[in-house]
């Protein structure tokens, strides 16, 4: 008797959940309210999807904040390099870029995105677009249907992978949580992680579009180091972003949450140089430009846009002869070049949010089979569970994963080890 899977939500876990159900010879249909298949996917990587990174599992673990050890038996059944040979075989050519993060070598998403929709179709998996799940029938704890706005489908088992609650523009509107939680399961507060930071200070519009490379961000709450990474960030006319930015907001908006303001981001222009090679560095560039003013002098060392700035927060004139400047007052400058401080306001709101942190708890499911420890049948995978990730191209490693292992055991029950 052919199992009969249902799997709700066509992003990156239900496309991965889909697809090796009906490899596995489930009689599967994917129900996807938006008019298209992996949306959000769509735009992941600027448009490139940024498929994995070929890390260790260690690795892609610890780059996994919002309870990535749930995700080791996972891990331990299919990984990025499992990924990798699956994505071989099903004709995606693939590329590594520095970190190791893994693009196609098209650079298009919308290459993955029909990759995965041609080969369900050839495995006989069915597709309907346009048809929204309103619930999902339970008899004596056990999956009985689904029902959409437009019918009620019988069925075994249930892959929810309804994703998060950002960009809900792309279908991801927390549906999956309203129907977790009728259901009885728990969800974890939603926020955002891997989102924009807005600061007060309005000097950053002046600066908006500037990128940085190679600094270190760090975070502190009351005074104390909470995190710390090294990057590239931008500025922009609400505050800061890019991958270092994305990176800590996960930090941020814990804290902020815990309401523990103040909350300083610290800015080290020149990670690479103790204070001491940094005030030697400036010794010789004032050497070199003794007699220009000092707006003139640091054009080695800073961007163009970004030295008026570093002026005035070390509490210079710009218009000062760099002869005239005092030992104090290049020790000033050294410090602000190490110390560029903003003041955390809050951050974007949650539907700007690349990833959303929260979920259906994951003490909910299994980690071996992604099956609820409640509903028999019902499984997760993917962003609508409370797991979140850095950004590399670890979130959606989780989601396939996730996805390949609740589609393993929905169609083979406990016999998919």
């Amino acid at each position: 008797m052919m199992r009969r899977i249902i799997v709700i939500g066509a992003g990156a876990a239900g496309l991965m959940a889909g697809t090796i159900a009906a490899r596995e010879g489930a009689k599967v249909l994917l129900l996807e309210k938006m008019n298209m298949v992996g949306k959000k996917m769509g735009i992941t990587g600027k448009g490139r999807c940024n498929i994995t990174n070929t890390c260790s599992v260690d690795e892609l673990i610890a780059h996994t904040p919002g309870n990535g050890r749930f995700l080791y038996s996972a891990y331990g059944q299919f990984n990025n390099i499992d990924l990798l040979a699956l994505l071989t075989e099903w004709k995606l050519a693939v590329k590594e870029e520095r970190g190791g993060r893994v693009f196609p070598v098209s650079d298009s998403a919308l290459e993955v995105r029909d990759m995965f929709r041609r080969v369900f179709k050839n495995y006989g998996g069915t597709l309907h677009l346009n048809e929204a799940v309103t619930n999902i029938l339970v008899e004596e704890d056990r999956i009985k249907a689904v029902v959409t706005d437009k019918e009620t489908y019988y069925c075994d088992a249930v892959i929810l992978a309804t994703g998060g609650v950002s960009y809900p523009l792309t279908g991801s509107t927390g549906d999956g949580h309203k129907i977790a939680e009728a259901l009885g399961l728990r969800v974890t507060e939603l926020r955002p992680s891997l989102i924009p930071l807005e600061v007060e200070e309005p000097w950053v519009k002046e600066l908006m579009g500037l990128s940085l490379r190679n600094v270190e961000l760090s975070v502190y709450a009351k005074g104390k180091l909470q995190a710390k990474q090294f990057g590239e960030m931008m500025f922009t006319h609400f505050g800061v972003t890019g991958p270092i930015v994305l990176s800590l907001s996960h930090t941020v908006s814990k804290l902020l949450r815990k309401k523990a303001r103040p909350i300083t981001l610290s800015i080290n222009l020149k990670p690479a140089l103790t204070e001491e090679v940094l005030d030697k560095r400036v010794q010789r560039d004032f050497t070199t430009y003794s007699k220009k003013q000092l707006a003139n002098g640091l054009k080695d060392i800073l961007p163009q846009r970004l030295i008026g700035r570093v002026i005035a927060e070390a509490d210079l004139q710009a218009d000062k002869a760099i002869n005239q400047i005092s030992r104090e007052e290049r020790q000033r400058l050294v410090h602000t070049l190490r110390d560029l401080q903003l003041t955390v306001k809050g951050t974007r709101p949650v539907a700007e949010a690349i990833v959303t942190a929260g979920g259906i708890s994951v003490k909910e499911f299994s980690p071996k089979t992604m099956e609820s420890k409640k509903i028999k049948g019902l499984y997760a995978a993917g962003e609508v569970l409370d797991i979140d990730a850095f950004t590399g191209g670890y979130n959606l490693q989780a989601a396939f994963s996730t996805g390949y292992v609740a589609a393993m055991h929905a169609a083979h029950g406990n016999d998919a080890e």
